[in-house]
């Protein structure tokens, strides 16, 4: 039998043959068959704890597996600010370079490149910020 019923029904088949040998042998066995109960009593607690630790694992593989898919914010609020200041701090002398070699069109550049870091920064930590959405219940997907 599988279920635990059926494992108490058999330990429990176990002690009555192991108290009915320790009739018929005496008392001079009672060690080694107090020994040998024990010993299968020891084997069904291990099995039970294995299985335990088995299952436990499994679910916390699967709750890992789950929570990587998940996408998440790579960066706390702090690193992200300090990315906004440190971009905008060198926007200013790489504006003054831009405009002082190549006029308007290095300033547009210039500013074009900050633009484009940034964004590539807060698509990096959000997925799915810029032009990606969950299709509604009843919207047909696109393939």
């Amino acid at each position: 039998m599988t279920g635990m019923d059926g494992r108490d029904t058999e330990l429990k088949k176990e002690l009555d043959a192991t108290l009915q040998t320790r009739r018929e042998l005496g008392e001079e066995y009672e060690s080694a068959l107090v020994d040998s109960f024990l010993e299968k009593v020891d084997q069904r607690i291990d099995g039970a704890v294995e299985r335990r630790v088995r299952r436990h694992l499994a679910e916390q593989q699967m709750t890992a597996a789950r929570d990587s898919r998940t996408p998440r914010p790579t960066d706390s609020f702090g690193e992200r600010f300090g990315f906004g200041i440190v971009s905008l701090v060198l926007a200013v002398p790489l504006s003054g370079i831009g405009g002082g070699v190549a006029g308007l069109s290095g300033l547009l550049v210039t500013w074009a490149g900050v633009v484009a870091v940034n964004v590539v920064q807060a698509a990096r930590t959000h997925p799915g910020l810029f032009g990606r959405r969950r299709p509604l219940q009843g919207d047909a997907l696109d393939d």
